[in-house]
């Protein structure tokens, strides 16, 4: 248990039947009145932010989130499987808890399974990633000055916009969180 006056950032908590991590928090001592705790909840679920005040004396279960190291082996239709690297059990994962999660995540690399009560709920892939090119048309030169670029294909079928002098067969390294090029490998 946790009372709303020890709320730190990063804390995560359960409330009204979901869990929130505290994003931000403020106690507030109004001239007239009781203190309270104003908040920002993000939904760890649903990624859904809102803000809430609580008097400081309000008790909350705390929210245990594990995050795994697992290998991400295949997937098979509407199930994604993966491999805990240190016990080697297998556990499959739907397609609809996965996501766009694995869309530059190759077969056989290490990703962050989040679950809470044995709950999966999300699937961090690593910050960066380097992919090969399969397909994109070929760039001009001298056609460099704007900073143009031109969308490409990369081995796990996403598509990322790359500047006009990569090619098809270049190793690029993305950016997982936006989906950006960042550079030649």
């Amino acid at each position: 248990m946790i009372v709303a006056g020890d709320f730190k950032n990063g804390v995560t908590i359960e409330y009204d039947n979901n869990v929130y991590q505290i994003i931000e928090f403020q106690h507030v001592k109004p001239g007239k009145g009781a203190a309270f705790v104003r908040t920002k909840l993000k939904n760890i679920v649903n990624g859904g932010v809102i803000e809430k005040s609580f008097r400081p004396t309000e008790k909350f279960d705390m929210a245990h989130i594990s995050r795994v190291n697992m290998q991400y082996l295949y997937n098979d239709g509407d199930l994604y499987y993966f491999m805990d690297v240190e016990t080697y059990e297998q556990l499959a994962v739907s397609a609809e808890d996965v996501g766009d999660s694995l869309k530059f995540v190759k077969e056989n690399e290490e990703v962050k399974v989040c679950s809470y009560k044995s709950k999966v709920f999300a699937i961090e892939p690593p910050l960066n990633v380097e992919l090969e090119i399969t397909e994109t048309e070929p760039g001009f030169k001298g056609d460099t000055a704007t900073g143009a670029t031109k969308p490409a294909v990369v081995e796990t079928g996403a598509t990322v916009y790359v500047p006009l002098f990569v090619e098809q067969g270049d190793k690029i390294k993305i950016d997982t969180r936006t989906g950006e090029y960042l550079s030649r490998v």
